[in-house]
């Protein structure tokens, strides 16, 4: 996501080697607020089976400036992975599934692009990024709001994305494998994701105030609104409202519930009354690494070894195994962090989409409990951010200074992606422009740029992901490419392969 700071500031002090109190979480996510023109954040810490903090800051929307508390929702985005994870491992405990079932028996459609990997592909190979599908591939089915896909077709087009990698052999993080783990629980379970994680999860864990899918929030609810940097500006834009989303990304939740999640993780999957959703070997298999991820060596934390598990991200930090997530809508980022074995959770939450936000505060907390030396993490983050903000308003300065609106444009017509669908571009008033049958978001002017390659600015400009448009074969073929490098993964421009209809 494309992301904006206005300034860096100044750290707070206090010694290295003691824990942070909550009068110093107060002012770094103050300076936070600040430093990264971020309108809301609300942040927890439990500690050894008590939260010792939960407090929100700043305001749930620029519009309505009302504040954000410990109760506030915000949409936690891709840690809803860990939810379909636990989902699944209690359909192992009832002996209704396993981890290496194949796909295939229980949702006869699913294809991959190879036969082989169609017949192979198992229940785990859903939920652990080693598909071989490139990073994000096929999410514009998800991505971004207004797509109009269903999840039974969904499953059917994943024949048609090509591998970018050996099947099991790396690390490529995907949300439509996520979205097809949830059809799983559903035709085994009898009900869908969301009823299923909020009625056999959610509820028992305590978080009554969470819901499953955004369309179950209360019209009156304590909940943000999202904020997207555009053009020089804090743009509010609509709440993610797509049901097709939910198994990689659909819950609403406060740090405050939150909070007794990680507890409950913390307390070895046990709930207040020491009654257990999970077995011990399923708990325990959710955490397990499954597929490893590069890791570096280098100060402050000597991570050696990292991963991911089943809807977590796994490492080793100063010596402690840490189990943790992101989360990504527009316009609002999040964060779950644990370190077991000293019985610690860290839970930051903004409603703007920097993550450089979110992390500043967590590293800074997590550092206090570490005993490690701590850096200016607000300071250092805001300036590199900063630098690559800059590097690439110029970069697209430069494409745009090319472009001409004025041209002649042979390509008109109606073109097709075997797993997205129809696109059209059509001239009106003098002007080109394309629109995406199946995205309403996807629709924006067309203008020339060098020989073939066209260039696409959207209408709606919270998207921040202006594309190339290059035409092969005499405008038999077009492919497409973000034009900046901070455009969201999840517009996977370069998986698209038009055809002339």
């Amino acid at each position: 996501m494309k992301k904006i700071f206005i300034f860096a500031i100044s750290f707070i002090s206090f010694s290295s080697w003691a824990q942070i109190t909550s009068e110093q979480i107060d002012e770094l996510a103050t300076k936070t607020l600040k430093a990264f023109n971020v309108p809301g954040i609300a942040v927890a810490v439990v500690k050894d089976g008590k939260v010792v903090h939960a407090k929100g800051y700043g305001v749930r929307s620029l519009k309505t400036k009302q504040p954000v508390d410990e109760n506030t929702l915000f949409g936690i985005a891709s840690n809803s992975k860990a939810f379909t994870c636990t989902a699944l491992a209690m359909l192992v405990d009832e002996g209704k599934i396993k981890w290496d079932d194949k796909v295939v028996q229980y949702l006869p459609n699913f294809k991959m692009y190879d036969p082989y990997v169609t017949k192979e592909f198992t229940i785990r190979d859903l939920v652990t990024h080693r598909s071989g599908l490139g990073l994000g591939s096929g999410d514009l089915m998800l991505w971004p709001d207004g797509t109009n896909f269903t999840p039974s077709e969904l499953v059917q087009n994943l024949q048609f994305l090509k591998p970018t990698t050996s099947f099991r052999n790396n690390f490529e993080y995907n949300n439509v494998l996520y979205v097809t783990a949830s059809e799983v629980i559903a035709k085994v379970s009898g009900i869908s994701w969301a009823d299923f994680v909020q009625e056999r999860i959610m509820n028992p864990v305590g978080m009554t105030n969470s819901v499953s899918y955004v369309g179950n929030l209360k019209p009156d609810a304590n909940v943000i609104d999202p904020h997207v940097p555009t053009e020089g500006k804090l743009v509010i834009i609509p709440r993610y409202n797509n049901h097709i989303f939910d198994g990689a990304a659909g819950i609403y939740s406060s740090v405050n519930d939150m909070s007794k999640w990680a507890l409950f993780q913390l307390n070895g999957g046990k709930l207040n009354d020491n009654k257990t959703l999970l077995s011990e070997n399923q708990f325990k298999e959710l955490t397990q690494l499954q597929t490893i991820i590069p890791s570096n060596t280098k100060p402050p934390y000597n991570t050696h070894f990292s991963g991911y598990g089943l809807g977590w991200f796994l490492s080793d930090v100063k010596g402690y195994k840490q189990i943790s997530h992101t989360g990504g809508l527009e316009g609002n980022v999040t964060q779950f962090t644990l370190i077991p074995e000293i019985k610690l959770g860290i839970i930051v939450f903004t409603n703007q989409q920097s993550g450089a936000a979110f992390s500043a505060i967590t590293n800074t907390i997590k550092d206090s409990y570490l005993n490690v030396e701590t850096k200016d993490y607000v300071k250092l983050f805001s300036e590199r951010e900063t630098e690559s903000f800059q590097k690439n308003e110029k970069h697209l300065a430069e494409i745009w200074s090319q472009a001409k609106e004025k041209f002649s444009f042979p390509y008109l017509g109606n073109y097709k992606d075997n797993w997205f669908g129809d696109i059209e571009l059509y001239q009106e008033k003098g002007k080109y422009y394309f629109k995406a049958n199946r995205s309403k978001n996807l629709k924006g002017q067309i203008f020339s740029f060098k020989d073939n390659t066209f260039l696409v600015k959207w209408d709606n400009r919270t998207l921040t992901a202006d594309a190339y448009m290059t035409f092969e074969n005499n405008g038999e073929k077009m492919t497409m490419k973000a034009i900046s490098e901070m455009t969201d993964f999840s517009y996977d421009f370069h998986d698209l392969e038009f055809h002339k209809k």
